[in-house]
């Protein structure tokens, strides 16, 4: 099935004593376009992130937001400050004992002096931080793919209704094209009657005229190339996949088509006809920009 260009995502999770937020939004591009937006302290993760977005999405502009929060969950370390608790214990000693005081130097007292206790956030796990990323990342973008998957399949109906009704103008198209020629004889064959009203007519002089007119409005090659174009549309979004790039030249192979029909036919029935079928096809070359 194929898939629509444009998305959305999101995905939380609390992992390791930190809560991870990932959202994942999509437009329209040519190619894939993917921006990470992420605290700076964990950038070390955004190229694993980008390869993830890469193995899932083929064209499009992905902006990913990544929002972290372990607040309440963070390790701290305490130690003890060995040279500064030293300095601490050799001052009230020297001072016990030049004033004549008793020694009740205890660890409460001790701990209550500055910077004796340190306590530290503990070193991140980079490595182990990366994976939870990813984790809530790759339910994001079962998420976001879900989306495209469902509005892909929309677009794919709504291009199959309309190829539907271009293969029904053109064979009104072909069912008008042999009377246009049969016309044509008819009012040459009045029309030189009327200047030759007492002349015999040549009957092979109709005829090649005629036959030359039916050779100049034919439209029959163009019509079976139009029909297979629809054919092929067909196989393509049957297949699915990654198919925007081709669905839109097959796009501009039926306006080709249908371009050169409305320049060999003047018949007012059969330009009318094409008319209906360039605003069908660019319909759907609209819907195709959204397939990706």
């Amino acid at each position: 099935m194929v898939k629509s260009m444009t998305g959305y995502g999101r995905a939380e999770d609390t992992l390791n004593g930190c809560t991870i937020t990932v959202e994942l939004r999509s437009v329209n591009n040519r190619y894939l376009d993917c921006n990470v937006r992420m605290p700076r302290l964990y950038l070390f993760a955004e190229e694993t992130i980008k390869s993830r977005v890469q193995n899932t999405i083929s064209r499009g502009k992905v902006d990913v937001f990544v929002t972290l929060d372990s607040t309440g969950g963070e390790q701290v370390q305490v130690s003890v400050n060995q040279p500064l608790a030293d300095g601490y214990y050799a001052a009230l000693t020297q001072l016990a004992e030049r004033y004549g005081l008793s020694k009740d130097i205890s660890v409460s007292l001790l701990s209550r002096f500055p910077d004796v206790l340190l306590a530290e956030k503990a070193e991140e796990d980079v490595e182990q931080r990366a994976q939870d990323i990813c984790s809530v990342l790759d339910r994001a973008l079962a998420d976001f793919d879900q989306m495209r998957t469902r509005e892909g399949a929309r677009l794919e109906a709504d291009v199959l209704s309309r190829a539907a009704r271009i293969e029904e103008l053109v064979g009104k198209v072909e069912e008008r094209s042999p009377q246009t020629v049969a016309e044509y004889r008819a009012k040459l064959e009045a029309r030189m009657n009327e200047v030759l009203s007492n002349t015999q007519l040549d009957p092979a002089r109709i005829l090649t005229e005629a036959a030359i007119f039916a050779d100049k409005v034919a439209v029959d090659e163009e019509t079976v190339r139009l029909c297979s174009h629809i054919g092929q549309l067909r196989h393509m979004l049957e297949q699915g996949g990654a198919t925007g790039r081709k669905l839109d030249f097959l796009i501009q192979e039926f306006n080709r088509e249908a371009n050169t029909i409305g320049s060999k036919c003047s018949d007012i029935d059969i330009a009318r006809h094409v008319v209906d079928i360039k605003a069908e096809i660019e319909k759907i070359r609209e819907q195709v920009q959204n397939i990706e």
